[in-house]
């Protein structure tokens, strides 16, 4: 299916809009400098919550490119999986998952495998007040009340020191406030 509509913005461009909004320009002054419609730059700064979003790394833990190339060449070589975690400094069991996860031993290939990997740590995941929605009442009633997301942060460590799930960082109060795509403290 071929892709609809404009095309979006480069990564060159994505990090000349935020070298931009970090400086304090308008939305319409960094689409005049991208020659792109100001809504554009207001969709990918507002997706944001207007903060420069962080450069995906992988995990220290996370198997390799080069790691999964020494797999695909062990299995082609009839070594054991013992034999493959050995010389990799690696758990079995990490190499066994890795092989199962990806297509078992008849299917599995390196590029491929390193290529889902990094796609399935991309998923979105929910911030805890859209999870949970009795901390999301508490926050908002506290938020009526006139408290920062700092003294409410700091109240339900005091309030609830025994369950982590009813914490949340004033950071993610600050975001799900600005931030409103997520739509958990729309109103």
């Amino acid at each position: 299916m071929t892709h609809m509509g404009r095309p979006g913005l480069s990564a060159a461009q994505k990090a000349e809009l935020w070298h931009r909004w970090k400086q304090g320009q308008s939305l319409s002054e960094i689409g005049r400098a991208l020659g792109k419609h100001a809504g554009s730059i207001h969709g990918v700064v507002s997706s944001n919550g207007g903060f420069i979003p962080p450069v995906r790394r992988r995990s220290r833990w996370a198997l390799t490119l080069a790691e999964r190339e020494e797999i695909s060449r062990g299995m082609a070589a009839d070594r054991s999986i013992r034999q493959i975690a050995a010389m990799l400094g690696r758990a079995p069991s990490t190499v066994s998952r890795e092989i199962t996860r990806c297509g078992g031993a008849h299917t599995y290939r390196a590029a491929e495998a390193d290529a889902q990997a990094w796609k399935r740590t991309r998923r979105p995941k929910p911030c805890r007040l859209a999870t949970s929605p009795t901390l999301q009442w508490i926050v908002a009633s506290k938020l009526t009340l006139d408290w920062s997301p700092e003294q409410i942060a700091g109240w339900l460590k005091r309030a609830f020191p025994d369950q982590g799930t009813m914490r949340v960082s004033h950071e993610t109060i600050y975001r799900s406030l600005f931030i409103q795509a997520r739509g958990v403290l729309k109103k």
